[in-house]
């Protein structure tokens, strides 16, 4: 991290020579989120490449912001782990997110559109408490997007995490989403709301009643949905 050194005593400059190279501060996102194994991280950004992810661990590493440990409950599996020092960036990281939701334009932020991270994000912020008791299968489908991306399907038992997965589990589907991904980022974002896409034909609910009618509280929604809009 010391090629691109802007040679200032600063403590703003010196922390910039850290965190401010390309997907560094999207990496501290995924951590501080609590992905902590490398396909996850992946799967938190997927349009990095597995050894640029690999190098930008590596300068954390060096940096003292994260740790490699071996898991204590799979053998021969490592995990990233932040340190003190990479657990005080929570906040500023926080505040990044803020500060975009509010201030960067609706328009430009959906048009960067990513099926992967969507659901990726979508599966960690689920609140299952607005769910029926017992294992609910919600498939997400979006019919504009190539084969492969197409569909997705969250899986939610009880006493468990809640899984992801881009291939068809075999269990049977409780509730079937239809969307085009623009309507359902921007919803995810607090840009919309499920009523409103629903209404408008954008999206369709076909399955269980009750979780289709509470899926605006299960949903969960981007940690920054809740911000107000100040861009004009």
């Amino acid at each position: 991290m010391t090629q691109g050194s802007y040679k200032q005593f600063c403590p703003v400059a010196m922390a910039a020579e850290v965190l401010c190279t390309r997907w560094t501060v999207v990496l501290l996102r995924e951590l501080v989120a609590g992905s902590t194994r490398f396909n996850d991280l992946r799967r938190g950004v997927p349009r990095m490449s597995p050894a640029l992810l690999s190098q930008r661990l590596k300068d954390l590493e060096v940096a003292g912001v994260v740790y490699r440990a071996a898991s204590p409950r799979d053998p021969g599996v490592f995990e990233y782990q932040l340190t003190p020092a990479g657990r005080e960036l929570a906040p500023l990281i926080d505040a990044f997110g803020v500060w975009g939701q509010r201030w960067i334009e609706s328009e430009p932020s959906l048009r960067n559109l990513d099926v992967s991270l969507l659901m990726w994000d979508m599966r960690r912020n689920l609140d299952t408490r607005p769910m029926p008791k017992g294992r609910h299968v919600i498939q997400f489908q979006y019919p504009e997007l190539p084969a492969p991306q197409r569909a997705w399907w969250l899986i939610v038992a009880p006493d468990e995490p809640v899984d992801l997965c881009s291939v068809d589990p075999g269990f049977d589907v409780d509730l079937f989403v239809t969307s085009d991904l623009r309507s359902m980022t921007a919803i995810w974002m607090g840009m919309d709301s499920v009523r409103s896409a629903v209404a408008s034909g954008r999206v369709m609910l076909t399955g269980e009643r009750q979780l289709a009618a509470d899926m605006q509280a299960w949903l969960g929604l981007s940690p920054f949905a809740k911000e107000r809009k100040l861009a004009s």
